[in-house]
């Protein structure tokens, strides 16, 4: 569900998020509309606004574990997890993580790819949040819950900052609910 169909409409936070971010045209291959949250992180207050509507869904939800998926939602879940008390828990790619790990792959548009964890870093029964920058095909969020599941956790929620509209009607991903803050922009007004 969108942020703005859930309690938040007209809430002018939404619509500085959206315009903090930057849309880099045809990167990083011809066709593509890239979404560029740094310039997000750039604006305190939008990056502020980003956190503090997230804290404020989850914070009552009994969550302990904020996972964040590699590399953007390793700038938005520690925020999150400090400030609801949860722990955060890295999922990466391959071969980054030191120690014993899970692995889960994943179908991407063209090929597969992987998302790791550290074996005991969630415990059977804790509950999760999922915490990335953007759902497109969910893919990556689908794999993220699996590996969390494997490890006995409950997946609450997921949280994106940006989804496309595609998503808009799916409410639910693997079975698990999915909150997103903004659409895409589809033109940069930035020089």
């Amino acid at each position: 569900m969108f942020a703005a169909e859930n309690g938040l409409k007209g809430d002018p936070r939404l619509q500085a998020i959206s315009k903090a971010i930057r849309v880099v045209p045809h990167f990083p291959k011809p066709g593509i509309m890239f979404q560029d949250i740094t310039t997000l992180l750039l604006d305190h207050k939008a990056f502020k606004d980003t956190v503090d509507i997230f804290v404020d869904r989850y914070r009552d939800m009994g969550i302990s574990v904020v996972a964040g998926v590699e590399a953007r939602g390793f700038m938005f879940g520690p925020s999150v997890a400090l400030a609801i008390g949860a722990k955060f828990v890295p999922l990466r790619k391959p071969r980054k993580l030191p120690g014993e790990v899970i692995s889960e792959e994943y179908v991407l548009e063209y090929g597969t790819d992987c998302l790791e964890m550290h074996v005991g870093a969630v415990q059977p029964g804790e509950r999760a949040l999922v915490i990335d920058d953007l759902v497109a095909t969910g893919g990556t969020l689908s794999a993220a819950i699996r590996l969390l599941e494997r490890m006995e956790a409950e997946v609450v929620e997921c949280a994106c900052v940006i989804g496309v509209p595609e998503v808009k009607g799916q409410c639910r991903l693997n079975g698990k609910p999915l909150y997103i803050l903004v659409e895409p922009r589809q033109i940069d007004n930035r020089c």
